[in-house]
């Protein structure tokens, strides 16, 4: 489909199946995130695994067209999957369901909502949905529980819920919690809550959100239990005097629990850490170097692109081809081998190998890792319209 999900969203829209063309009182909106991650990942699916890259020109906010990308499961080859008939310009953010994958495109050009398309086919075939509002600059922005329940984090730090797949594509969606009330509550003001940069879900499918926090030291991870928020228990060990601001990059849903990346400030520099919940306690990992601190808050212009993998595993893309990994809570940080020019985002593979998508243009170059180096395995060249919308 070409341009039906634009059609389907306006029309969902304009016939007042969601709230946002203009009968709804506007939003009061929280202070803006002062970080936010990039949205440059990869995630994986029981269709395959997908990755999400900038391609063009993305220093233009005409020129700079982000792409999907999946590689089927069981298969090694990547082939373009951007849903088409909207203008990507403003980012795309990703979700996997059960058997499903949602794709969600932030506002840009005179986009002032968020469409949204879900495919059940390895991105063959897109079903329309709406949101009634912008989503978030995150790849975190969007969380699918294995029912069909989903949530959205909005620009203002909002936090939607639709209880089923078919109410989300139907713009069926209501406010769960405001980043207001979450920096109100009590949690809120221990942690002297900033922004929120990520939803998921967690044990029994109740909603989390995580962000980023005044108070040095101490990580936003929240759960909604029975509609309170609290604390998901997330204590960084060996908290000192110079330990600065903590945020959360990212935040996703494992069978066992959940895995978190976070970033830690620090005076001259600033640290990288994984964390696992299993679903009462965390585990935390030793911290990475990586990146430098500005104005006092950890700076993530380092950090290029990360995601997570097969079971608890995890990793980050950072500045000067640097790129790390980890396998769980029992693993350690590897670095891997310095990323071929123009990689845009990582995807892991089988057996602890990663795949480099390397952007020059239009052209998208895959590279996998093998024997301690990368090696060229495919070129796709894709069709992008400059100086167009979408």
């Amino acid at each position: 489909m070409t341009r039906g999900l634009i059609r389907a969203a306006t029309a969902l829209c304009c016939a007042g199946l969601v709230a946002g063309c203009g009968s709804q009182p506007a939003r009061v909106a929280g202070p803006a995130p002062p970080l936010v991650p990039p949205l440059s990942t990869s995630l994986i699916t029981s269709q395959g695994t997908w990755a999400v890259t900038v391609m063009g020109n993305p220093a233009s906010e005409q020129d700079g067209f982000w792409q999907l990308f999946v590689r089927p499961a069981g298969g090694s080859r990547w082939s373009l999957a951007t849903p088409e008939g909207v203008a990507d310009n403003g980012g795309l953010v990703a979700a996997g369901g059960t058997g499903s994958v949602t794709v969600g495109f932030r506002p840009s050009q005179n986009l002032a909502f968020s469409p949204l398309a879900t495919s059940t086919d390895v991105g063959r075939n897109w079903t329309p949905g709406l949101l009634d509002a912008g989503l978030a600059s995150t790849p975190g922005a969007i969380a699918v529980g294995p029912s069909g329940r989903a949530l959205a984090l909005l620009q203002d730090g909002t936090i939607e819920v639709a209880p089923t797949a078919g109410a989300a594509a139907a713009g069926q969606w209501s406010v769960l919690a405001t980043l207001r009330a979450l920096a109100a509550s009590a949690q809120g003001r221990t942690c002297g809550l900033r922004g929120v940069n990520a939803v998921s879900f967690g044990a029994h499918e109740n909603p989390m959100a995580a962000g980023s926090c005044a108070r040095p030291g101490v990580a936003g991870v929240f759960t909604d239990a029975d509609g309170t928020w609290r604390s998901a228990g997330l204590v960084l060990p060996g908290r000192r005097p110079g330990m600065g601001a903590v945020q959360v990059l990212g935040l996703a849903a494992t069978a066992g629990g959940n895995t978190a990346l976070l970033a830690v400030s620090h005076p001259g520099g600033n640290s990288l850490l994984a964390a696992w919940r299993d679903g009462t306690r965390w585990a935390v990992s030793a911290p990475l170097a990586a990146g430098l601190v500005t104005a006092g808050h950890v700076s993530t212009g380092s950090v290029r692109a990360l995601g997570f993998g097969p079971g608890q595993s995890a990793w980050v893309l950072l500045g000067g081809g640097r790129a790390e990994s980890i396998g769980g809570p029992d693993g350690a940080w590897r670095a891997l081998p310095p990323v071929p020019a123009g990689t845009g985002t990582l995807a892991p593979g089988t057996g602890g190998s990663y795949d480099a998508l390397a952007v020059a243009g239009s052209r998208l170059s895959v590279w996998r890792l093998g024997a301690g180096a990368w090696a060229r395995v495919q070129q796709i060249a894709v069709p992008v319209q400059y100086g167009s919308s979408g």
